[in-house]
């Protein structure tokens, strides 16, 4: 008996809505006053830098995921340039990471709403919250990732609209005498920034998760990549111009585009830009529910979990157990508030993810892989001067990190390989399974 597949529904710009979706969360609506407090006025030149930097990385995950067709993303690449170990402990950290993301994000979601609604704050009305979101956006995506791709795809382009307004309209009010004086920076200051912001561009890694549901993967997703990038770099830099040049003092401001709006648009713009960073969470949220699912799917579709993570749904052919499973987990971390204590894991877990990619890319452009691994149908120029380049950058998110989170990443890192010890063991106790494609 034929077990059912995905349903392959996701064009290029389902892609790329993903993938911005998932890097402009709610930090860019503060991020402007922390980068303004190390730099100043070179803030916007630093968020150029960065975006370009973030961008090599981007070719290389660009590059090896023309080469599959199947879910998992960075898995993918890592797996077949490293072997079995390495393949799961990328999607173990990522997955990791994407529920702590997730439930921190609805606890910023709540707090942001608390601030109209103060009952959301705590308690019961907290709880509800969260228990009616993860339920909804649950459903949503259990019946169909047309249906969750069509939610995330709103919510981008919901929380774009305030951002570009900010930018139209705030750019007309800008004084250049806000740019002065231009500060010296000292090289700590300069990559404290860097360090931010390299985690502010964060999440364009998930944009191959959903591959096995998109309809030409190994076109549309070095096409998303490239694309978000470019996007976010562009918005990021001017909402910084439009930041700096519209409001005095904006490194000691908390809410610096609020804060700027309001003196453009008034009470109406402050509100906005609240509005704005409320849907910019919940987009976030529902795009969780797709990179964390697909994730734990394809670990459960390769062997490395049981198979029970890789179920299709007989009917809405979506990875119904994947998606329950991660939503149960994010919704007890969020209730709970264990996921605080989870955050300082990821600084490790993308500097594993991203420089093990780097290294696939160079590793699957080797002689004899064509008999097991496809062409490339997008290859980065310039040999292996990218690959290198951004494997450097991804070391340096390591060099920023704290003891804490080297510590607390390595323990993740380390309950991961026990996991895949007892699932191969398991798996090896078992009669071998029939294909399913």
């Amino acid at each position: 008996m034929t077990t059912p597949a995905l349903r392959r529904e996701l064009g290029r710009w389902d892609l790329t809505a993903i993938g911005i979706n998932q890097v402009v969360g709610s930090g860019i609506f503060l991020l402007p006053a922390a980068v303004a407090a190390q730099v100043g006025a070179w803030g916007p030149g630093v968020f150029i830098f960065v975006g370009l930097t973030c961008m090599l990385i981007g070719l290389c995950f660009a590059e090896v995921g023309s080469r599959f067709d199947s879910t998992g993303g960075p898995i993918v690449p890592a797996r077949a340039a490293f072997g079995r170990f390495v393949g799961f402990e990328v999607g173990w950290m990522m997955w990791f990471t994407r529920v702590a993301s997730w439930a921190s994000v609805m606890n910023g979601l709540a707090l942001a709403l608390a601030f109209y609604w103060p009952s959301l704050a705590g308690g019961a009305p907290k709880a509800a919250l969260f228990i009616g979101l993860t339920a909804v956006l649950s459903w949503i995506n259990i019946r169909g990732v047309r249906q969750g791709a069509w939610v995330v795809n709103v919510l981008t382009v919901a929380k774009l609209v305030p951002l570009v307004l900010f930018i139209v309209v705030g750019i007309w009010y800008i004084s250049p005498g806000n740019f002065q004086p231009w500060p010296e920076v000292t090289a700590p200051q300069f990559g404290q920034t860097a360090l931010i912001l390299i985690f502010a561009y964060g999440g364009f890694e998930v944009i191959g998760i959903p591959a096995g549901e998109a309809s030409d993967p190994r076109r549309h997703v070095p096409f998303a990549m490239v694309a978000t990038i470019t996007v976010v770099m562009v918005i990021y830099t001017m909402v910084s111009i439009v930041s700096t040049g519209t409001l005095p003092g904006l490194a000691e401001s908390a809410t610096p585009l609020a804060d700027a709006a309001a003196l453009a648009l008034g009470a109406a713009g402050a509100l906005l830009i609240s509005s704005g960073a409320a849907i910019s969470m919940t987009g976030n949220c529902a795009g969780q529910v797709i990179s964390s699912s697909r994730t734990i799917f394809a670990l459960g579709e390769n062997g490395d979990l049981p198979a029970w993570f890789a179920r299709v749904h007989p009917v809405w052919r979506t990875p119904v157990n994947a998606i329950v499973f991660s939503s149960t987990v994010t919704l007890a971390l969020a209730l709970s508030g264990s996921f605080v204590l989870l955050a300082a894991v990821s600084a490790v877990a993308r500097l594993f993810i991203y420089a093990t990619t780097c290294l696939a890319t160079l590793a699957l452009r080797r002689p004899g892989r064509e008999a097991t691994v496809a062409d490339a149908t997008f290859v980065v120029a310039g040999g292996a001067i990218v690959p290198v380049i951004a494997l450097i950058v991804s070391l340096g998110i390591l060099w920023g990190a704290t003891p804490d989170q080297l510590l607390r990443g390595a323990a993740a890192f380390i309950v991961g390989g026990l996991l895949f010890l007892v699932a191969s063991r398991a798996e090896s106790a078992r009669p071998p399974r029939a294909e399913s494609r």
